[in-house]
């Protein structure tokens, strides 16, 4: 089979090869080719030693030259070129206590962690598949490359990987590499939480988020977040629920999707460019949304179970796991505030909404909508339909607000604090923000207020009311 390599590929085999040695395209880009998938990166095995690198190429860099990896730089462009190498002993479950390098590429496939992952491609020689990849990814299937405990044993992440695959590409995982996982699942705790975050990551934002089922069945949230485990054993005796909390939680993973989100475009700014990251700070959401219910729970006289609190419960799980995962501040931010508010929602009044805005953000306001959608599809068909007219009037409410172009936060207001010190004699502090919020308040209540001289009046009366204590 012919894999139409980037000229640039082709360029570095051939190069590479005309010095005396042997070269392949290797790994996720030979895969995803197989599959029709748009390969991310071209990576480049060979025979070759770094220094072999260097002489031939003008523009490289020391990437991980102690693994035997150069980053060689073609125009704009950078192509990870490595040598076949033997790793040694991983001590710590992650790394190789030292690579020695090779002249025999089966040895550097033989390392590699799944079959479909071991495949090389060279123009001459066409597929090499030591491994059975190409059976594995006609019969949709991880499998490790050997000994699954061997593969396992030597970098934990491969775990991960293995049920972040099989989610990316709808594959199945062999049963004694699925088996292996399990049984290793609690050497994941070697692994460092950014890596573990980027797994779950790529799981989350997948076209299958619900296969984060397959983490709790085999044991690795257990490790790894044990607070969904608690949140499956959680019974929702009560109408608008037919499932545990965590079940509850996996479907309304399958409600957030591009397709859905593209009903709301309109409202979320941005949306062109940062859609992807949208995916993936809703998905977490959902995720987390309502992990406080277990501790929240209480049962009436008449068996039927309650949830008070939980947002704010969730919410405090929420910051502690994402701060666990070394997410960065705004996911944080983002993330928490949309579980915090989830299960808020203001009355159809346009006023209400436009102090609603104010108090949520605009940004978390807007993408609540998806959330809401995706809770109410999750939970039973209990006035499914009430629910959802709820949200199309106040999604309707939210549109005409935009469209009028309301003031909801400060920065929409026609006056500033330097307005305020220069023509209201006002002076920096406390006082002076707290004169922006009172105005804030007023152009909530009655949009048409939000004009300078309005403003500046309003601001004027108030200090004189101040000062003759009438206010």
């Amino acid at each position: 089979m012919k894999i139409d390599l980037p000229e640039k590929v082709s360029r570095i085999i051939r190069e590479i090869e005309d010095a005396g040695f042997e070269a392949y395209a290797v790994g996720g880009c030979v895969r995803d080719f197989l599959l029709s998938r748009e390969p991310k990166d071209w990576d480049i095995t060979t025979d070759a030693l770094p220094k072999d690198i260097k002489k031939i190429f003008r523009r490289t860099v020391d990437t991980g030259i102690a693994h035997g990896t150069v980053t060689v730089l073609l125009g704009k462009e950078q192509f990870e070129v490595t040598t076949f190498r033997i790793d040694g002993k991983y001590s710590d479950g992650r790394h190789p206590d030292k690579v020695e390098f090779t002249p025999n590429l089966e040895e550097d496939l033989k390392r590699r962690d799944f079959t479909i992952n071991a495949l090389a491609y060279n123009p001459e020689k066409g597929i090499i598949d030591l491994f059975g990849g190409m059976e594995d990814l006609k019969n949709k299937t991880i499998r490790a490359v050997g000994v699954p405990e061997e593969r396992f044993g030597e970098d934990a992440l491969r775990i991960l990987r293995a049920f972040r695959f099989s989610a990316q590409l709808e594959f199945n995982i062999e049963e004694d590499t699925r088996k292996a996982a399990s049984d290793l699942a609690d050497t994941l705790k070697k692994i460092s939480a950014e890596r573990i975050r980027d797994e779950l990551t790529k799981l989350l934002t997948s076209d299958h988020p619900e296969k984060f089922r397959e983490l709790y069945d085999n044991g690795i949230t257990a490790v790894i977040m044990p607070e969904f485990d608690e949140s499956m054993e959680v019974v929702q005796n009560n109408p608008h629920h037919l499932y545990t909390v965590g079940v509850h939680i996996l479907e309304s993973l399958k409600y957030i999707t591009k397709e859905k989100l593209e009903e709301y475009r309109d409202i979320l700014p941005g949306y062109e460019e940062k859609k992807d990251d949208m995916i993936r700070l809703l998905r977490f959401t959902m995720l987390f949304h309502d992990l406080g219910k277990g501790s929240a729970k209480t049962t009436d006289s008449k068996g039927i179970d309650h949830f008070y609190g939980h947002a704010d419960k969730s919410e405090e799980m929420t910051v502690e796991i994402l701060k666990r995962l070394k997410s960065d501040n705004r996911s944080i931010n983002l993330i928490s505030g949309m579980v915090r508010y989830h299960d808020y929602r203001p009355e159809s009044s346009k006023k209400t909404v436009r102090k609603t805005i104010n108090k949520m953000g605009e940004e978390i306001f807007s993408l609540l909508f998806p959330v809401r959608y995706a809770d109410i599809m999750a939970q039973s068909d209990h006035e499914r339909k009430e629910k959802l007219d709820k949200e199309e009037a106040l999604l309707k409410l939210y549109k005409e607000i935009l469209e009028d172009g309301n003031c909801l936060s400060l920065k929409d207001m026609q006056i500033d604090g330097g307005t305020l010190i220069k023509e209201a004699g006002m002076k920096p502090g406390k006082e002076l923000g707290e004169m922006l919020q009172f105005l804030l308040n007023r152009v909530l209540e009655e949009p048409q207020w939000n004009t300078r001289e309005n403003l500046l009046m309003t601001a004027k009366e108030r200090l004189i009311q101040q000062k003759n204590g009438t206010e």
